[in-house]
């Protein structure tokens, strides 16, 4: 696929495909890229922090992010400025640049999305887990298309934000290309989860 420059934002947090992301924007280099990205009506790239910190001295972004694109904003009670954002399609930072503002950039080349696949029987637990999930966290989906949860894909995107994982393997989750074994990650990871 075609090679895009596109602003990136450094977060300690992993955005999937499909995600949703509400951000607080308040150094001057972040409200310029939303105000560039609702003129342009473009995204800005979300990566893992490899090294660094989210606020200050720009930070080292994952080599794998996603595509975020501004959904709504308002502003927040402490008078700041909140976005939304939707996750779109993965992509692979090539090179990146800092702009004398401290914005990073980034040259990247994004991921084609993942084929529709079923969730197999062997991991037919996965779907009823993330329904329960989403029911007791009131997610807005949860009452959405019920094939949904027949799609390996939009199943693991949506466990790996839900389960209580670490954000480096929230990260591995986001760099796996295959759906099957994304779900075979998150099956063998819930022990850790169950009450004992």
């Amino acid at each position: 696929m075609a090679r895009k420059d596109i602003p990136l934002f450094p977060l300690n947090a992993v955005l999937f495909p499909g995600g949703t992301l509400g951000l607080r924007i308040f150094e001057p280099r972040y409200l310029d890229m939303v105000r560039e990205c609702t003129r342009m009506n473009q995204g800005f790239g979300v990566c893992l922090i490899m090294d660094g910190h989210e606020v200050g001295a720009p930070a080292l972004p994952a080599a794998v992010g996603t595509l975020a694109r501004i959904t709504d904003f308002d502003t927040l009670p402490d008078g700041l400025l909140g976005i939304s954002a939707a996750g779109e399609a993965r992509f692979r930072v090539l090179k990146t640049r800092v702009r004398n503002d401290g914005l990073v950039r980034g040259e990247v080349r994004f991921w084609p999305d993942e084929p529709k696949v079923p969730v197999p029987v062997e991991y037919a637990l996965l779907p009823t887990i993330l329904e329960r999930l989403a029911e007791q966290a009131s997610l807005p989906w949860r009452n959405g298309p019920r094939d949904r949860y027949d799609d390996a894909a939009w199943v693991g995107f949506r466990l790996a934000e839900l389960l209580p994982l670490l954000a480096s393997e929230r990260q591995q989750l986001l760099e796996m290309t295959d759906p099957l074994e994304r779900l075979a990650a998150l099956r063998d990871a819930l022990p850790r989860f169950q009450k004992g």
